[in-house]
C-alpha cells in the first residue's frame, strides 16, 4: 500500500470512529456535527461522506442523518477499541493525556490485528484498569 493510500485509509477510519463516538452522544449525526468535532470544513466532510457512502460504510437519510452500516460499524468499533486501550495504557505508563491520545491515534491505524491482540492480552493482564467501560 502506498503512503497516500495508507493516509486515505487512516482518514476513513477516523471519520468512522468519529461517527461512532458522536452517535453515542447525539440522537442523530449530521455532517455539521462531524465537521465541528473534527475541526474540518463542511465541504471536506461532504466529500468524505460521499466516499464513505460509495464504500458502503454509511447511509444518509433524506434529512441528512448519517448512520453506520454493519461494515462501517465494525471498522469503527475496531478502531475505537484500539484507540481506547492504547491511550489508557499510555496514560497508565505515565504519559500525559494529550500526547497519549495523539500517539494512540497514530498507533491504532498501523498495528496489525495479531500484534494488537497480543498487546491487548498483555495490557489487560498487567493493567486491568485499561479494560473498556461496560
Amino acid at each position: 500500500m502506498s503512503y497516500i493510500q495508507h493516509k486515505s485509509e487512516e482518514s476513513v477510519e477516523d471519520y468512522l470512529e468519529t461517527i461512532l463516538i458522536l452517535s453515542s452522544r447525539l440522537p442523530q449525526v449530521r455532517s455539521i456535527d462531524i465537521a465541528n468535532e473534527m475541526h474540518f470544513s463542511k465541504p471536506s466532510v461532504s466529500v468524505a461522506m460521499k466516499n464513505l457512502r460509495n464504500r458502503n460504510y454509511i447511509t444518509v437519510t433524506e434529512e441528512g442523518f448519517i448512520c453506520l452500516t454493519e461494515q462501517g460499524l465494525s471498522i469503527a468499533q475496531t478502531v475505537y477499541e484500539r484507540h481506547s486501550l492504547l491511550s489508557k495504557w499510555l496514560m497508565q505508563l505515565g504519559v500525559s493525556p494529550d500526547p497519549a491520545v495523539a500517539d494512540a491515534c497514530k498507533m491504532e491505524h498501523d498495528i496489525s490485528p495479531e500484534s494488537f491482540g497480543a498487546l491487548k492480552k498483555h495490557i489487560l493482564l498487567h493493567f486491568p484498569s485499561c479494560r473498556p467501560e461496560d
